[in-house]
């Protein structure tokens, strides 16, 4: 009994104990569906899964950074769709090269991330509202750039398929998989071992005496911003060459999925504490949750429904474990 105590005593203090029971959640969630349904046990499952946890994997990757903060970005679903869109748009209608489009993808999320940055931490915004504006703009310029029109980019087995394979190989290999864990463990790497993870950490756990010791806040809050709106460039990449097609004035709502997945992961919405590592879990388990529920006669709706309750249980358990630290 006493080793078995010990045992997790260790596990909590190496993993943290809100990502411990994130991670016994994803695995009870996973092997519930496994039981439920036999069409759920396959690779094809698998590859949805990974499919649909790529683009939102991105966007919470970003995300982790501005919460860590103590800010907020709304803005993330529709730079996402709208930074496609204007690549898309590059490509087919201006005779851009592929590769040149999807590098244009990343600079616009990175520019829009930019403006978040300026607006939250030069002109004091909340980041609530400039997001929220960001949101909007966003969202109506894809409509504009696109003239309402969807936008498709080049299907797998032409010349400029190639992108896809980054992806997911002809043979249905998910390769994103390992760029998702690459991406991932260079932000961690950024966050827990680089100036700029410490002063981000920093501003979320004591924004006024960070700014008190010296450190420019403004550089480093907004550049938790850029970061998120260069992930959210990424997400586009990922988003489009897993759906090729991308429809205008679209996006919003997938930032939730991305903030819940963030949370339910550890990373607390006062600041100060979060985990990349965290939040790749907490965005698989809205994964298998979102693939998972249609396997035993749920609609997909119903995982908003499921993840609304999710997140304020971890809000909750997260508020519980401050208030006894502080004891």
């Amino acid at each position: 009994m006493e080793e078995k105590q010990s045992l997790w005593m260790k596990l909590e203090k190496t993993v943290g104990l809100q990502k411990l029971i994130a991670l016994i959640a994803l695995v009870v969630i996973f092997a519930f569906f496994a039981i439920s349904s036999e069409s759920f046990r396959s690779f094809d499952t698998v590859v949805s899964i990974l499919d649909a946890s790529y683009y939102i994997g991105f966007l919470a990757i970003g995300v982790t950074f501005v919460i860590i903060t103590g800010g907020i970005d709304l803005s993330i679903g529709t730079v996402m769709m709208c930074s496609a869109i204007i690549g898309g748009v590059l490509h087919t209608k201006m005779g851009w090269p592929l590769w040149l489009s999807l590098l244009a993808i990343l600079v616009i999320g990175g520019l829009f991330g930019l403006l978040n940055g300026i607006m939250v931490a030069k002109f004091g915004l909340p980041p609530f509202i400039a997001t929220l504006g960001t949101m909007m703009i966003s969202r109506g310029l894809s409509s504009i750039v696109s003239n309402v029109q969807s936008v498709t980019f080049p299907l797998r087995g032409t010349g400029e398929g190639w992108y896809k394979d980054l992806f997911r190989t002809q043979d249905n290999f998910p390769t994103g998989l390992i760029v998702l864990v690459i991406v991932a463990v260079l932000a961690a790497v950024v966050l827990n071992k680089t100036k700029i993870g410490r002063y981000i950490f920093a501003i979320g756990s004591n924004k006024e005496a960070t700014r008190l010791s010296g450190v420019n806040v403004v550089k480093w809050e907004g550049m938790a911003y850029v970061i998120g709106g260069l992930s959210a460039g990424l997400a586009a990449v990922a988003y489009a060459a897993t759906y090729s097609t991308i429809l205008p004035g679209t996006g919003n709502g997938m930032e939730l999925d991305a903030i819940a997945g963030v949370v339910v992961g550890g990373t607390s919405l006062a600041g100060g504490v979060g985990s990349v590592i965290g939040t790749i879990i907490g965005v698989f388990i809205m994964s298998v949750l979102k693939i998972g529920l249609p396997y035993i006669d749920l609609q997909p709706h119903y995982q908003l429904f499921i993840t609304g309750f999710v997140v304020i249980v971890a809000v909750y358990f997260d508020i519980f474990i401050r208030k006894n630290k502080k004891k």
